[in-house]
């Protein structure tokens, strides 16, 4: 088993999850700026759309320059595919590989990715031997013009690397790690960790419901402390994830349930601070909302603003008029817009001496 960072990290171990459409370079920025969690996970990418040439998945790897572990998230069915776009990760300078076997969305699952994974236990661990070998055929000095990649997948790579100034002369095994759900349309949870052990994968990080579930209910965490006693025979790391509110309570399952850490989800969308335990003052989420817009911008120029105002709205909460500002907010379209919107409701804010209150 290699585990890279993972050995490193200190118990119980808090940290951002992946989740589509949330988790891009600005996101993970702020959060990493101002909560600063034990790991971040970017959004989960095709590895056949990438293998395929489709160069503008790979605007979803854009990531700054941290010592937070920084995991690069994919998903799919094509063992080969996910050998290739090891090495692609590794030369964008992730620090692991995680394999996202855990989705419920009924698209990827038609295909045979994500949660539908669980139904097809000796592909999944096709899946991960075959990115493993990648990251080690990496490491021992193989090249990513050798692997057959479309031309412009190279070019960006290459790309990236210079305008980054990544040196990747010198080379590590990036450990791969898996998150994924209880069961398909049914619990199997641990018959399903003990497939996924076989492996050796340094980390597995299990949400507490079926893909059936989605996102109703309650996240099993009984379950959860199911596959943690089964993990924890092993030398992987288990991290538990589903309905974690604040940081109190993360820690409070972790010691509850006899994980090794947990991540925060939906708790995180426009509150970094959760990681810190901190509650900012109306003025600061607004500047901080602003700042997201900043480095938006900077890092990831080619994508469409209008993703941003969903992450508005969220900083959005816990004072008096936020209702309104969100409002107007949901109506900008570049980032003078939401300059324009913001200081407008500070100057409001500052002039009221408005402090945090329930939202109106």
């Amino acid at each position: 088993m290699h585990k890279g960072f993972w050995s490193l990290l200190t118990t119980p171990i808090i940290g951002l999850a992946p989740m589509d459409g949330v988790t891009d370079a600005a996101f993970r920025y702020i959060t990493d700026t101002y909560g600063k969690p034990d790991i971040l996970f970017t959004e989960f990418t095709s590895v056949e759309g990438i293998t395929r040439g489709a160069d503008t998945l790979l605007q979803a790897f854009i990531h700054h320059t941290t010592d937070t572990p920084t995991v690069a998230q994919i998903f799919g069915t094509t063992p080969e595919a996910f050998y290739k776009v090891a090495f692609i990760l590794a030369e964008m300078g992730f620090d692991g590989i995680d394999i996202n076997m855990g989705c419920p969305d009924r698209n990827v699952a038609k295909q045979g990715g994500g949660a539908a994974l669980i139904l097809k236990p000796v592909l999944a661990q096709e899946i991960i031997r075959k990115t493993m070998q990648g990251a080690l055929d990496w490491a021992e000095g193989r090249n990513i013009t050798q692997i057959d990649l479309p031309p412009r997948i190279i070019a960006f790579v290459e790309t990236y690397k210079k305008q980054y100034n990544l040196d990747t002369t010198e080379r590590k095994i990036l450990p791969v790690s898996v998150k994924t759900r209880i069961g398909y349309d049914k619990i199997v949870t641990t018959e399903w960790i003990s497939t996924l052990l076989e492996t050796e994968v340094a980390n597995i990080s299990l949400h507490g419901r079926t893909l059936k579930q989605l996102y109703t209910g309650e996240a099993s965490w009984a379950e959860i402390a199911k596959a943690a006693e089964v993990v924890r025979k092993t030398n992987t790391i288990i991290l538990g994830n589903g309905d974690i509110k604040s940081l109190s309570e993360a820690k409070e399952k972790i010691q509850t349930y006899h994980t090794h850490g947990a991540l925060i989800g939906r708790a995180a969308f426009g509150n970094p601070w959760i990681f810190k335990d901190i509650t900012p003052d109306p003025h600061t989420k607004l500047e901080t909302a602003l700042e997201h817009c900043r480095v938006f911008e900077r890092m990831t120029p080619d994508l469409h603003f209008l993703s941003l105002r969903k992450h508005m709205a969220w900083y959005c909460k816990g004072f008096e008029h936020a209702q309104i500002i969100r409002s107007q907010l949901m109506t900008t379209k570049t980032y003078d817009d939401v300059e324009k919107v913001i200081k407008h409701a500070q100057q409001i804010l500052a002039e009221n001496n408005m402090i945090a209150s329930p939202d109106y």
